[in-house]
């Protein structure tokens, strides 16, 4: 299994930080089928091959995600992927 974890800082109010978790969760759940919830501050989300959860801090966004098998092979593109929607969703900001 292949592991992803991504922080990126943002100069975000909490709410719109949460609001931006939100439209790469919905993005996330079109794309790849993920079943995803809230819980505080957290989104967890999974799917058969890949579970993970995204925790929106007043500073920046932490992103865990474990990859089963199969998908392994598709981590660098994964990868690129997540952090070109949350440069995207914050503005561009550095990762953490």
């Amino acid at each position: 299994m292949a592991k992803i974890s991504i922080a990126k800082r943002h100069n975000l109010s909490h709410t719109k930080a949460k609001s931006v978790a939100e439209r790469l969760a919905n993005d996330l759940e079109k794309r790849f089928d993920l079943a995803w919830n809230w819980e505080g501050d957290h989104v967890h989300f999974e799917r058969p091959g890949v579970s993970g959860s995204m925790h929106v801090g007043r500073a920046d966004i932490r992103l865990e995600v474990t990859l089963g098998f199969l998908l392994t092979p598709l981590k660098p593109a994964i990868e690129r992927e997540i952090h070109a929607q949350l440069d995207k969703l914050t503005g561009g900001t550095k990762s953490a």
